[in-house]
């Protein structure tokens, strides 16, 4: 199993309503699962609890097996490294670096991942010319893109190396109707290729259609 959770609460703070509280949640090796509900559900915190960005207050987390809470925080840093692609709402890329070498950054931090690429280069050439960037576009400073094009960068940083398992947080946003179907059919194509299992945020529900599984959250529960 990918992703596993059990009996999982968290609270920002100990006098608070569940932020999130799930009893069960399971994705297989290559599955799908779309992840909607109204702001404030508590979808991008899930997904920073999967990431090990968060620990919960009660309950178990296992990634590929791993239990998450057992892992000291840099040992977490470098599990996410090695296994995990984070596609974040905010995009996260290094302003001063070119969008090609935002997108070799995982190759750098985790070995395995650079492994993995075979030839990272090549790989990070691939996935920018699949998401439609031009070449000019991938040589300049990610902080001179488009908001679109920075949301193209940071999707192909996620799925470099073919990590395990790919988390995307409302990753079309910036996206018009054509390049959010390519986006997509690129995203589940790559995941399929590798057996990544993929989770993947967005209040668009047009787009359920697309992936094997589906969960609403309604504040903080599924």
């Amino acid at each position: 199993m990918a992703i596993r959770i059990d009996d999982l609460l968290f609270r920002w703070r100990a006098a608070a309503p569940p932020a999130v509280r799930l009893e069960h949640l399971a994705v297989a090796a290559g599955r799908s699962l779309f992840l909607h509900g109204p702001s404030g559900a508590g979808k991008s915190t899930l997904l920073n609890l999967i990431g090990g960005v968060l620990q919960p207050e009660r309950g178990r987390i296992e990634l590929l097996g791993q239990a998450l809470g057992a892992l000291s925080a840099a040992r977490r840093d470098a599990f996410r490294a090695d296994h995990l692609g984070f596609i974040f709402q905010q995009f996260n890329l290094l302003p001063w670096l070119s969008a090609r070498d935002n997108v070799l950054l995982p190759c750098r931090f985790s070995r395995r991942r650079r492994q993995r690429a075979d030839d990272p280069a090549a790989a990070a050439a691939r996935l920018l010319a699949a998401l439609d960037l031009e070449p000019a576009a991938t040589a300049a400073p990610a902080g001179e893109l488009s908001v679109g094009q920075q949301q193209r960068v940071a999707a192909a940083r996620a799925l470099i190396g073919r990590p395990e398992i790919i988390v995307a947080d409302e990753p079309t946003s910036a996206l018009d109707a054509a390049r959010q179907d390519a986006f997509i059919e690129l995203l589940l194509g790559e995941a399929r290729a590798a057996g990544s299992a993929l989770v993947f945020v967005s209040h668009d529900l047009r787009l359920a259609r697309h992936f094997d599984d589906s969960l609403a959250l309604a504040g903080g529960e599924a």
